[in-house]
């Protein structure tokens, strides 16, 4: 319970970020990761991220949805640690801690993917 609403927490404030803007941009960042991320802003996927991680904030801290809704953040996270592996390893930080608390989340959920899984 503790690692939802963690998690649920995290990808809120990030989710509210990508709106309002109230945290710095990272610095450090390469020119090749400015211009991805630059190109993901115009494009508006960074608003559809940012609509999903609010959505997924909101379903992990009410416990509604929480185990559909840690499924689609997980795309998420492991794009967030691939976008940082390869274009800004300075900062992969907190996609890291992102993953770790969406694994753990994951699991926290696995008798609800049980039908799911069976085939």
């Amino acid at each position: 319970m503790v690692l939802r609403i963690l998690l649920g927490i995290f990808v809120l404030v990030f989710g509210i970020n990508k709106f309002a803007h109230f945290m710095p941009t990272p610095e450090g960042m390469s020119p090749d990761a400015l211009s991805y991320f630059s190109s993901l802003t115009v494009s508006k996927t960074m608003a559809v991220v940012g609509v999903v991680e609010i959505l997924a904030g909101l379903a992990l801290l009410t416990n509604k949805f929480g185990a559909l809704m840690s499924l689609i953040l997980m795309s998420i996270s492991f794009n967030a640690v691939l976008f940082h592996a390869t274009l800004d390893p300075s900062n992969i930080a907190g996609s890291l801690v992102l993953l770790a608390l969406n694994i753990a989340v994951l699991i926290g959920y696995k008798d609800s993917y049980k039908d799911l899984l069976a085939g």
